[in-house]
């Protein structure tokens, strides 16, 4: 679809990269101009992402929708590539990753805002940043196993570039960890994409011996349905391995997780907030979109134990965050729970749970982005982050402290703000899975509940009683600047949480149509046999 012949998705991708060109082609010295450009590329992808999503809810479905099959994609933007390999330029949008596309574009201006306050290697920063945007938008819209791979590995890089470059203490390790582990995992993804187009591509020449092969998630989704394309029963629990891994070592599944605190911790505020708010979405996002879709009777197959694990990194990530002092690494160990809890709701195989986990994703991603900035701001006045120094703050900084009480009471899910809907219906969908069942209910209820504690035991330590020290006693609260940030983050908390119908009405269709054609033919074979 496109918009007086704008290619709009793939404008909304690719003008981050443009942004980033730009800074380079301009003279140095000039950091006032080097601001504007990267804020304003990233509030024009914004504005691009919202027109998209207004049309997404008003529009139908046109005929560049049907160019594909499978969920009904919109936008598409189709162009030859690697011919010779049958790969090619494909992108598209629906209810899975239309929220996803809109958290990436929401939350990267509010990384250049804090990123131009920066007074050395600025233009490398903001350009790393503009380089990482559109390389995440682009990992949520390819819809080609290659290109999908290329803008994996394309946000990656500047990730790893931004952590070493410009983290904290142990930003080194912390870089090496990051990469070391997420490429690592990846290239298991790597070797599961060409397998599997080698698999489809020797079955569809023996049908039409000129046949060159093809990435195209649709068209091999299309073969698979139709028995023209068969997968040995070990082979699929091997791919569907291979793409497990790499998209569980991205969202830190207990216990390939080992990576994620260090790279919290050490990232600068810029970097953190698209990691964790972010980047950290890929790997769930990976399970929806290929191995529930492409390898249904294996992830039926595999859903308890791979359900358990998330159990475990729920309850693991809350009792090893109330143990933190750190309020940035306590915040990186509530995520990992957080996460855990989002893998509990896809391998529920329903659309409720899957659609859960899809709303958390985007509820979790403002949330986090929000705590990050809060621990940033008090960062910046202290120079240090642990509670231990901190005490009475909301007499200091009655704003601030209201803000960081808000932040915190959404992220442990209180009704009527945002993450209370999604966790609800994670936990409904675990409930009322075909594969699941009460048991992984319990332990996700452990982990809320165990969230509540150590998020108001950090609200309590730093921020109830008396001021302990008298570095804190003259602690300026919000400026105007300052506010208005926390403001955009504070409206969504808010707003989703009275208003979530908005984050579900596009996702139903397409998470329906994904769970009926897909997995209920085969969890509903698989539940007696389980005794469920």
């Amino acid at each position: 679809m496109n918009l007086l012949g704008l290619p709009l998705l793939s404008a909304l991708i690719w003008l981050p990269a443009l942004g980033a060109l730009l800074l380079f082609a301009l003279p140095v010295g000039r950091a006032a101009l080097y601001r504007g450009i990267a804020l304003g590329t990233t509030l024009g992808t914004l504005v691009l992402t919202v027109v998209m999503t207004v049309l997404f809810f008003t529009g139908p479905y046109g005929p560049s929708a049907q160019e594909v099959v499978g969920p009904p994609l919109q936008f598409v933007d189709r162009l030859a590539w690697i011919p010779t390999w049958g790969s090619q330029y494909l992108v598209g949008v629906d209810g899975i990753n239309l929220w996803l596309i809109g958290l990436t574009a929401f939350l990267a201006p509010f990384a250049v805002v804090v990123a131009s306050r920066a007074t050395t290697n600025l233009r490398p920063m903001l350009a790393l940043l503009l380089v990482l945007e559109t390389g995440m938008l682009g990992v949520f819209a390819a819809q080609d196993l290659l290109l999908f791979y290329v803008f994996w590995e394309a946000a990656l890089l500047p990730m790893v570039f931004l952590v070493g470059m410009w983290g904290g203490h142990g930003r080194s390790r912390a870089a090496l960890r990051l990469f070391l582990f997420t490429f690592g995992g990846s290239v298991f993804m790597l070797f599961g994409i060409i397998a599997l187009y080698v698999l489809h591509r020797t079955a569809m020449a023996a049908i039409t011996p000129s046949y060159s092969g093809t990435f195209e998630l649709a068209q091999i989704l299309l073969d698979l349905r139709s028995g023209a394309f068969v997968i040995d029963p070990l082979m699929q629990r091997v791919l569907f391995g291979a793409f497990f891994i790499a998209f569980a070592v991205k969202l830190a599944l207990w216990p390939l997780h080992t990576w994620l605190p260090d790279a919290y911790t050490a990232a600068p505020t810029p970097a953190v907030i698209m990691l964790a708010a972010v980047m950290s979405k890929f790997g769930i996002y990976g399970l929806i979109r290929f191995n529930l879709t492409l390898f249904p009777e294996v992830a039926s197959w595999a859903a308890p134990a791979i359900a358990t694990l998330a159990v475990i990194g729920i309850i693991y990530g809350a009792v090893v965050a109330f143990a933190q002092t750190d309020m940035q690494r306590l915040i990186a160990y509530a995520s990992i729970s957080h996460l855990n809890f989002m893998v509990l709701g896809v391998f529920s195989l329903n659309a409720i749970g899957i659609s859960g986990a899809i709303v958390q994703m985007v509820n979790h991603g403002i949330n986090t982005a929000a705590l990050m900035l809060l621990v940033a701001v008090l960062y910046e006045r202290r120079q240090i982050r642990d509670l231990s120094a901190f005490g009475g703050l909301w007499k200091v900084m009655p704003v601030y402290a209201g803000l960081m009480l808000l932040t915190l009471l959404a992220t442990m899910g209180l009704p009527g703000l945002n993450a209370f809907v999604g966790e609800l219906t994670v936990m409904q969908g675990a409930f009322t899975s075909p594969v699941l069942g009460w048991p992984y209910v319990i332990g996700a209820t452990l982990g809320v509940i165990l969230t509540a504690a150590y998020l108001l035991r950090m609200f309590q330590l730093g921020f109830m009683g008396e001021v302990n020290s008298a570095a804190n006693a003259d602690l300026p609260d919000l400026n105007r600047r300052e506010r208005l940030i926390f403001a955009g983050l504070a409206v969504p908390v808010v707003a989703l949480g009275l208003f979530p119908g908005l984050l579900f009405a596009p996702l139903q269709g397409t998470v329906a149509g994904l769970v009926q054609e897909y997995l209920a033919p085969i969890t509903t074979a698989l539940g007696p046999a389980l005794g469920l």
